[in-house]
């Protein structure tokens, strides 16, 4: 979800930070995308409007974002981080063939809670529940492929 363009730059100033158009197209790209993507998607992505762009810019602008509260990274069972500017509480199923990361919302999940010695050790302040298996296409091939040995 897009947040409004007001609304980031309030963000930006009340933590003293600029606030440019390639920050924002960065963020734009991030929102604007399904496929919870990379550093290199993104910079793909804003690079075709901004052709100077670099790929510390893309680096920089999504530490920030994370920063300020309005991108988060995930990065478990994948050999890059990837990005997610969807901050509503929501869970991911992640498919260990192609890599594609899915929102999942599911109240149950946010119920969860912590044995009590748990909860002593740590204070929680998030939770974020992952599911890995195979998506759809990825378990027709796998299923395929064991039927031919």
């Amino acid at each position: 979800m897009l947040l409004p363009l007001e609304q980031i730059r309030k963000q930006f100033r009340q933590r003293g930070l600029k606030f440019t158009s390639q920050r924002y197209a960065i963020y734009r790209a991030l929102a604007g995308s399904k496929e919870h993507p990379s550093v290199e998607d993104l910079y793909s992505t804003v690079k075709r409007s901004y052709p100077t762009l670099s790929m510390n810019t893309v680096y920089n602008t999504l530490e920030t974002l994370k920063g300020i509260g309005i991108a988060s990274e995930i990065s478990l069972w994948h050999d890059k981080a990837r990005f997610d500017a969807n901050q509503a509480s929501h869970h991911h199923l992640v498919c260990l063939g192609c890599k594609k990361i899915e929102d999942l919302y599911d109240d149950t999940l946010d119920d969860l809670a912590l044995s009590p010695k748990a909860k002593h050790r740590y204070r929680i302040v998030g939770q974020r529940v992952e599911f890995h298996g195979y998506c759809g296409d990825c378990k027709t091939k796998t299923d395929k492929h064991k039927k031919r040995r």
